[in-house]
């Protein structure tokens, strides 16, 4: 165990005595000391094996000689938050637990090394932000994604029917067990797997890490085997900002881009890289997707689950087929670099359809492209991969609701015609606050045939269709966002990169200058403090 910085013999002593009390052996002090950041909770499904997880864990770190010390954070299940303001939640929960993270490990300042044990979602970014702020020797594990017994259409399918009327509650659920099966990260390629992909790319999981099935025995024995590695950090000082570099995360963002990953990557690897004082912006997401290609047709980009993903070689399989887009010389945790690591790699015997080589793309570009224009100034963001061919130029005049729950209401009554570009508003960072998902409102205009979603909000991993997001700058600080009326003509082009609203300078400016900001408070003091910090 280290020492804290400053700490007198006495005050030493005193702390050892503290730990003694909560039962470890004065004996073995002097050990590492393996810091287990667990996310465990009975809630969320891709949470559920963490506690076993951590045990795996703990008996790796012992049989290294380390002694792990078991602490936990909060997680949420953004699939459970979807369509209520429990959705105002899960964004802001990130920092919260970044700082969590930092609060323990620097209030107690006795740990040699840590590993992070995350799953869903905004976690895995928060302990990787934690991880580059505390910059102490680092590994991550989790707990693996589930393996659905139908195709994800199965799933689609049922949910429509149910909206549709067509089947009842009981039905849905029985229906939706047969692609959620059991505990473990959610099959699709949404925000939880696209993380953990990130992360295996970033070099902080050894090969594999992010896919290998949950409930597997080679599961348990990944987590063994973190266990062990934590230890071996501690003692030679590998630290997590000289692996998460500049190139690293370029690495990450061509993964992201090639597998079709999570729009939410946009928000969450430019935040975990200024942790490390890199800077990443839009511009480089759809720079690098402009010349990297589309490799993996994972929903909601195809039919293939994150179970079929890790069968066809996984992360190595994507790094391999990207070839000289990616930077193979850089350091991982495992004191490997990835050409180290693909000099060894194993062809893969299953599904070889799942991961193309770069001869034969499903796509020519990456799964993000960035959209500009006089509605998005700053920048907008659409998920191109999962977007039909037909709807990639789509010109439509404007529906314009002010909330998730307006709009929401408008599509259940049938007041949203085909052919129009719906616009949600004041659902961004400090607008809702906390940046809602409008994953809902993608299922309902599904129902449609022909229609656009435009907002200052943002979109799951699982959501299709033309859903343009992350509007920039946000109708909450007065972006043109704000100054769209109903029938205003929206003109989106993603091949041009463009999203525009045909409406005259100078009535866009007359409107400016009589918009007022609704009044819109936050219901508790947690999200008012998000609003002021964003």
């Amino acid at each position: 165990m280290k020492r804290p910085e400053g700490l007198s013999d006495y005050a030493f002593a005193i702390l050892k005595t503290h730990l003694a009390s909560a039962g470890v052996p004065y004996e073995v002090m002097d050990r590492p000391v393996i810091g287990v950041v667990n996310s465990w909770n009975e809630i969320v499904p891709g949470h559920v094996p963490l506690r076993e997880a951590a045990e795996a864990v703990k008996a790796g770190v012992r049989r290294a000689g380390g002694v792990p010390l078991e602490f936990n954070t909060i997680a949420v299940c953004d699939g459970m938050a979807q369509g209520h303001k429990g959705m105002c939640y899960p964004l802001p929960s990130r920092e919260l637990i970044t700082d969590s993270i930092e609060v323990m490990v620097n209030a107690h300042a006795i740990f040699d090394g840590l590993v992070f044990l995350t799953a869903c979602d905004k976690i895995t970014p928060a302990m990787l932000m934690a991880a580059v702020r505390l910059n102490l020797p680092a590994v991550f594990a989790t707990s693996g994604p589930m393996r659905p017994l139908v195709p994800a259409s199965h799933k689609k399918a049922i949910r429509q029917a149910f909206l549709q009327g067509k089947i009842g509650e009981a039905e849905l659920v029985r229906g939706g067990l047969e692609y959620y099966p059991g505990p473990g990260v959610c099959p699709f390629y949404g925000t939880a797997n696209t993380m953990l992909a990130a992360t295996e790319a970033l070099g902080m999981m050894l090969p594999g890490d992010a896919t290998a099935l949950a409930g597997s025995a080679e599961r348990t024995a990944r987590a063994q085997a973190a266990g062990t590695l934590a230890v071996r950090l501690a003692q030679s000082g590998t630290k997590p900002r000289s692996i998460m570099n500049r190139d690293a995360f370029m690495n990450a963002i061509r993964v992201v881009l090639a597998t079709g990953g999570s729009l939410n990557a946009v928000l969450h690897l430019p935040a975990i890289a200024a942790e490390a004082g890199v800077h990443i912006g839009l511009d480089d997401f759809d720079r690098l997707s402009r010349d990297t290609p589309l490799l993996c047709g994972l929903a909601p980009n195809g039919p293939h689950s994150a179970a079929d993903f890790h069968l066809a070689g996984g992360v190595p399989a994507i790094m391999k087929a990207l070839g000289d887009l990616v930077n193979l010389d850089v350091p991982t945790v495992g004191g490997q670099t990835w050409r180290d690591i693909l000099a060894s790699l194993p062809e893969p015997s299953k599904c070889p359809d799942v991961v193309r080589d770069r001869a034969n793309p499903l796509q020519p570009e990456g799964g993000v492209a960035v959209l500009y224009g006089n509605l998005a100034p700053e920048g907008a963001v659409v998920k191109q991969s999962a977007v039909p061919a037909e709807l990639r130029v789509f010109e439509g005049p404007a529906r314009v609701f002010n909330s998730e729950e307006e709009c929401v209401a408008a599509l259940e009554a049938g007041r949203v015609q085909d052919g129009s570009v719906i616009v949600i508003r004041y659902e961004g960072p400090r607008g809702g606050p906390g940046m809602r998902e409008m994953h809902r409102i993608t299922e309902l205009g599904a129902l449609l045939s022909r229609v656009a979603i435009v907002t200052d909000g943002r979109f799951s991993g699982a959501s299709a269709g033309l859903s343009v997001g992350y509007v920039r700058p946000e109708a909450w600080d007065g972006g043109p966002l704000a100054l769209v009326e109903d029938d205003d003509v929206i003109l989106i082009d993603i091949p041009g990169r463009k999203l525009e609203v045909k409406v005259a300078a100078d009535v866009l400016a007359r409107r400016r200058k009589w918009w007022e900001r609704p009044q819109k408070e936050p219901a508790t003091a947690f999200l008012r403090s998000y609003r002021e910090r964003k």
